[in-house]
């Protein structure tokens, strides 16, 4: 493979999405590649102070929104668009369907200023033609909200998203089920309550049958 590819992760807070980034890191780098993890937000030293920001002082949903997107150009401008110049293979832990789930199925914010927003943030400028940055593939770990929230108890101090009431996170599901399904092509869906043995072989096919990984 001489191209970069652009992998996202993706799923409500206590899914188990994180688990297995560095399971395919490695996969990658068995057979070649060059590998660069990162996350959403945050990614860079500017991106990440928007990140504490972010996930813990209160704020409107539109201040939330325009402070992701503004990390995300960050993020795109110094680290995803360069790797992925370089044919490296990007594995990042969330991107902009998590705003649309988390902003606006969660906090139910308007999904066509979160559009525009993508357009004008993600937009590239490379022949023949501009583009909107999307990645290649999102492994979507989706997990019934109960399930999750018991997953994360006494593992840390939540942050102002964990903390939400188990309605706001069915919303963020279902923020998520949107994208799914406007998308379908760029997805792949895991039953996140299996076997974690079970999930990671979910997630290894799901790439293994776009024919990334031998």
């Amino acid at each position: 493979m001489t191209s970069g590819l652009f992998i996202s992760f993706e799923g409500i807070d206590g899914a188990g999405k994180s688990t297995h980034i560095d399971g395919l890191a490695q996969a990658f780098k068995a057979q070649g590649r060059v590998v660069r993890l990162t996350r959403e937000p945050g990614g860079t030293p500017l991106a990440e102070k928007l990140r504490t920001l972010v996930l813990n002082e209160p704020m409107d949903a539109m201040t939330e929104a325009l402070l992701v997107f503004a990390a995300r150009r960050d993020h795109l401008q110094q680290v995803i668009e360069p790797a992925l110049a370089r044919d490296e293979v990007v594995l990042c832990d969330r991107f902009t369907d998590a705003t649309f789930a988390y902003q606006g199925g969660g906090r139910g914010f308007d999904l066509t200023t979160l559009t525009f927003l993508e357009q004008l943030v993600q937009t590239v400028k490379l022949p023949p033609a501009d583009f909107v940055r999307e990645p290649d593939l999102t492994i979507w770990f989706d997990l019934a909200p109960e399930i999750a929230a018991g997953r994360l108890i006494g593992v840390r101090a939540p942050d102002k998203f964990e903390a939400e009431p188990l309605t706001f996170f069915a919303r963020v599901r279902a923020g998520y089920q949107a994208r799914f399904d406007a998308a379908p092509q760029r997805f792949a869906r895991i039953a996140a309550e299996q076997e974690r043995a079970a999930v990671w072989q979910h997630v290894l096919s799901s790439v293994k049958q776009r024919g990334w990984l031998a």
